[in-house]
């Protein structure tokens, strides 16, 4: 699973990569597709070759502004979005604007945000949060981004949630016995002080989750930026992890 991959074709370039060595036979791509970098038309054609083949793919709030639907953004994003809609060709845009908030498949669901309210792009940064999209979500997995940082959630048979860190390369049993939220961080612009991409990795046979950090070429990302004109804060967080 991949989401936040914001325009960076050399994270996401990376993070197929890395999860291509590992076997990985089905790809998820959890929204804000594009935003803040400086390769939208790469990677929107990256992503629908993979949806052509099978994939999901779901919407994400900054996916959303560029095609003019209201959209609670920063100055840096705004700018952005203005530059990415001047980017985009008609083939981009109806792709676009045929992705669903959320899709379901058996016990799973992915949605960009919270499963309770996927148009409302809520951040789900604690334990109350998570447990009200995994209520709404009915299913054992909810896979999400937006937070753009790793985190886990599990709702208990005491039904209380809880919340896990995960750490990178380390796989976490995670059983139906349990109800489970994965944010499963940013591809294209983490913000925990470590600039490596990030991507999840779900063994629905074995019941097991693994999230994973994958270092790439994070520097001509930032210089991709820089010679796009974009705001100079866009191509310093592509540095810094921040």
């Amino acid at each position: 699973m991949f989401a936040d991959i914001h325009s960076n074709l050399e994270a996401i370039s990376a993070c197929l990569a890395h999860a291509q060595t590992l076997r990985a036979d089905r790809f998820a791509f959890l929204g804000d597709l594009i935003g803040y970098g400086a390769d939208p038309v790469a990677v929107l054609d990256l992503i629908e070759g993979y949806a052509a083949k099978g994939a999901v793919v779901v919407l994400g709030n900054h996916d959303a502004a560029v095609l003019g639907r209201a959209a609670d953004l920063n100055p840096n994003a705004q700018a952005a979005i203005a530059w990415t809609q001047e980017q985009l060709g008609a083939t981009q845009r109806a792709f676009l604007q045929a992705l669903p908030l959320t899709v379901r498949e058996g016990n799973t669901l992915f949605v960009h945000a919270s499963a309770a309210a996927p148009e409302q792009w809520v951040y789900i940064t604690n334990p109350a949060q998570a447990d009200a999209s995994i209520q709404a979500g009915g299913t054992n997995y909810v896979f999400c981004g937006h937070v753009h940082e790793q985190q886990l959630y599990f709702r208990g048979a005491d039904g209380r949630p809880t919340s896990f860190l995960p750490v990178s390369d380390t796989p976490i049993p995670a059983t139906k016995q349990r109800q489970w939220l994965a944010i499963v961080g940013s591809a294209g612009q983490p913000r925990d002080r470590n600039n490596a991409a990030c991507y999840v990795l779900f063994d629905s046979e074995r019941e097991r989750l693994t999230f994973y950090r994958v270092p790439y070429d994070h520097r001509s990302a930032a210089m991709k930026v820089r010679a796009a004109g974009l705001p100079e804060r866009l191509a310093l967080r592509l540095e810094r992890g921040a």
